[in-house]
């Protein structure tokens, strides 16, 4: 099931008022695709009160999902995690922890260690992530849950940028993004802007870290 009748309180409107949006650059993404256009969360996560609005707004979303824990690859996820699993824990009445998968060793898998392992096995987790480009973490995050296991009950993201599906994600029962935005984006080899020579942004996404990698 993709969604049920919701409407969020973020908008692209609000976004831009907080400048998250960044438009007609050329981004390099976590993914490691381009694109022209780059959703700054680290302008969202500043303002506690909007934050704890949205976490809630996905909170009330997946209540009647009962949920045990709520997970999120760190880094960025992180700060939803815990605003959802509070909002998730005062609506219910009953303690609902925040966790946060990392990056293996070898940085194309995730795990989940620190004893958060022990936490969410048997359990039924939530799944929160801020930008969604390719899936690529959440899916991750999600295979490890199922390895240990644990009965993955949704994923819930701050916005939806590279029109993922709840079967892209895994095949999670239930997918809530609170903003949908259809952004183009590109792989590395096939980008007309790095053909074109536009210059990348290296400030935002992983740009910095592109272009030491092509002085290596």
């Amino acid at each position: 099931m993709e969604k049920k009748a919701f409407k969020s309180n973020l908008t692209l409107d609000v976004l831009d008022r907080l400048n998250a949006v960044i438009l007609d650059q050329h981004i390099v993404y976590t993914s490691g695709r381009h694109g022209t256009s780059y959703i700054n969360k680290d302008a969202i996560y500043p303002r506690t009160e909007l934050t704890s609005d949205l976490c809630r707004q996905m909170a009330e979303y997946f209540l009647a999902a009962k949920v045990d824990c709520v997970i999120a690859p760190a880094l960025g996820g992180v700060i939803l995690s815990q605003w959802t699993a509070y909002h998730l824990t005062q609506l219910s009445g009953k303690p609902v922890l925040g966790l946060y998968a990392e990056k293996a060793d070898d940085g194309r898998s995730f795990v989940i260690k620190r004893g958060y392992d022990a936490l969410a096995r048997s359990n039924r987790v939530l799944v929160v992530e801020d930008v969604l480009t390719t899936g690529g973490s959440v899916r991750k995050v999600v295979e490890a849950l199922r390895q240990l296991p644990a009965d993955v009950v949704g994923v819930g993201a701050l916005c939806n940028r590279g029109q993922l599906t709840s079967q892209s994600l895994g095949g999670v029962p239930e997918l809530l993004s609170l903003i949908d935005l259809n952004l183009e984006s590109w792989e590395a080899s096939d980008c007309p802007l790095c053909k074109q020579g536009v210059p990348i942004n290296p400030n935002v996404g992983k740009g910095r870290e592109f272009l030491l990698a092509q002085t290596a």
